[in-house]
C-alpha cells in the first residue's frame, strides 16, 4: 500500500505543481492533509494554530508557494496547448 499511496501523492504533486521532487511531494502532502483537517475539524486546526504560531506561518508559506507553483504550471500548460 505504501508504494501505491506514494504513487498517488507523486501524481497529485505533478498535476498540481508540475514537479515531483521529494521536497515538493512533502509540501503537497502537508498541504493536502492540513487542508483536509481544516475542512473537517476546523476547531482542531484553530487550536493547533494557537499552540504553534510558527507552524501556522510555515503552513501559510507552503500554501502560498504551492499556489504560485500551480499558477505557473497552469500557465505553462496553457502556453503549450496554444502552441499545438
Amino acid at each position: 500500500m505504501k508504494e501505491q499511496f506514494d504513487a498517488l501523492i507523486e501524481k497529485y504533486t505533478e498535476l498540481l505543481v508540475g514537479e515531483t521532487d521529494p521536497e515538493k511531494k512533502e509540501m503537497v502532502t502537508q498541504y493536502a492533509l492540513y487542508s483536509f483537517i481544516a475542512k473537517n475539524m476546523p476547531a482542531l486546526v484553530k487550536h493547533w494554530n494557537s499552540l504553534y504560531p510558527e507552524g501556522k506561518d510555515e503552513m501559510k508559506r507552503i500554501v502560498g508557494e504551492i499556489k504560485e507553483l500551480n499558477e505557473a504550471h497552469r500557465a505553462e500548460m496553457s502556453r503549450r496547448k496554444n502552441e499545438e
